[in-house]
């Protein structure tokens, strides 16, 4: 049981952990390359980031259910820290969702055509929903945290 709690939060704190490091440190490093650079920098960066997301997506909610039948006795019985741990890890899937397959496929298609005026239209839809993600998956860890002890 330890190691599938481990797992659930290493996958929290890397898809947090990322978007934290993508928002507050990568957002500002890039802000002085030219377009194209910064555009393309971003469309390698979020191709290698969402599929450590994707995992998180499948491992999360997965791993979570499974504690919640196996610890908790089922969904009944959840603590009220865990039901919000719940829903506004839904709401960050389905954020990302909206995120990978609109705003993140007109980045990509932007880039390669080399349209950054679309390709800039994206990333700003992009980090406007990662910023939201972020201070969710932020709330999210700090109340998994108070709610243990």
């Amino acid at each position: 049981m330890s190691y599938l709690i481990a797992i659930h939060g290493l996958f929290a704190v890397l898809w947090v952990g990322g978007m934290f490091f993508a928002y507050m440190i990568l957002r500002p490093a890039a802000q002085p390359l030219e377009a194209a650079q910064r555009l393309s920098l971003w469309a390698r960066t979020f191709g290698r980031f969402f599929p450590w997301v994707w995992g998180a997506v499948v491992v999360l909610p997965v791993s979570g259910y499974y504690l919640a039948i196996t610890r908790f006795g089922g969904m009944a019985a959840l603590p009220p820290f865990i039901n919000i741990m719940q829903v506004l890890g839904i709401v960050m899937i389905l954020l990302y969702l909206h995120i990978f397959f609109a705003p993140y496929r007109r980045l990509r298609q932007g880039v390669v055509a080399g349209d950054f005026v679309k390709a800039g239209h994206a990333l700003g839809q992009i980090r406007r929903l990662v910023a939201i993600n972020m201070v969710l998956g932020l709330i999210t860890i700090f109340i998994a945290l108070v709610g243990a002890n």
